[in-house]
């Protein structure tokens, strides 16, 4: 059982960054895998980004490959997304999402990008 609070979400130009973090509590979030999903008004619900237990491993989305970056410090319990070259078309609401080693997980409440031009 964790719970997922996600942070850093703003109003940023096209062309510029933002950096999420995700933050978790609970005492197994070393053993998950990691999440970033978003979804834009009346989309579907889109992946962006994993990595796995270690750090070690990471995938991205078709969308967003090459621009944004995953990283975690199970140390602090915590998970980065570093999204640059922002695009009009990232504005969503990005969730973070806890992966259990056994299937299924937990879903953190979002947080807000909205990139103007």
């Amino acid at each position: 059982q964790v719970q997922l609070v996600e942070s850093g979400g703003g109003l940023v130009q096209a062309g510029g960054s933002l950096r999420l973090s995700c933050a978790a509590s609970g005492r197994s979030f070393s053993s998950y895998a990691m999440n970033w999903f978003r979804q834009a008004p009346g989309k579907e619900r889109e992946f962006v980004a994993a990595i796995n237990w270690s750090g070690g491993s990471t995938y991205y989305g078709d969308s967003v490959k090459g621009r944004f970056t995953m990283s975690r410090d199970n140390a602090k319990n915590t998970v980065d997304l570093q999204m640059n070259s922002l695009k009009l078309e990232d504005t969503a609401v990005y969730y973070c999402y806890a992966g259990k080693p056994s299937g299924g997980g937990y879903w953190g409440q979002g947080t807000q990008v909205t990139v103007s031009s």
